[in-house]
């Protein structure tokens, strides 16, 4: 359902450039609960656009689903937007998002379980999902989270680490 309802957004924009509104008779969750979202896009094995908010940062979950789908799709600096005859060929998941939690220290962190946000004072901050492949140790996860943020943890000592889980839908 989630996946299903990204890829019916991401549809509707590249058609009409118009974004979907907020489908009825989903499960009451979409419409109850506020959760972080990402929405990754992937061709083959290569990604083609991930995008998404690890507060939430609209009404319910089904519009957060919505909004950061049609991000991945046409905002994601890295890629050029999607285009309707790459449609067919994208894999889509959805990653819904715990409440982040900070932590006391690194053992309290595992790559395959916990997705990471490194935050730093002025602003800087870095994120990463959980289960990414090829990050398998924690020192990995932070290193990388650190290089994505522009954080250097041997001078940035009063920066804060969180961690979260997600739940995964694909389509």
């Amino acid at each position: 359902m989630h996946a299903s309802l990204a890829r019916e957004a991401i549809a509707k924009y590249i058609e009409t450039g118009k974004i979907l509104p907020v489908p009825s008779g989903l499960p009451p969750e979409f419409y109850e609960k506020k959760h972080g979202v990402f929405v990754s896009l992937q061709k083959g094995k290569e990604l083609r656009g991930c995008i998404g908010t690890y507060q939430p940062s609209h009404e319910n979950l089904a519009e957060e689903i919505i909004l950061n789908a049609i991000a991945a799709c046409s905002r994601d600096p890295r890629f050029p937007a999607l285009v309707a005859q790459e449609l067919s060929d994208i894999a889509i998941e959805v990653s819904v998002l715990s409440e982040p939690e900070k932590i006391a220290n690194m053992s309290e962190l595992d790559p395959r379980r916990y997705g990471i946000i490194v935050k730093c004072p002025d602003g800087r901050m870095g994120l990463l999902l959980p289960g990414l492949p090829g990050i398998d140790e924690t020192g990995q996860q932070l290193s990388l989270v650190c290089q994505k943020g522009a954080i250097n943890p041997a001078v940035d000592k009063d920066m804060e680490i969180l961690r979260f889980e997600v739940e995964k839908y694909s389509s």
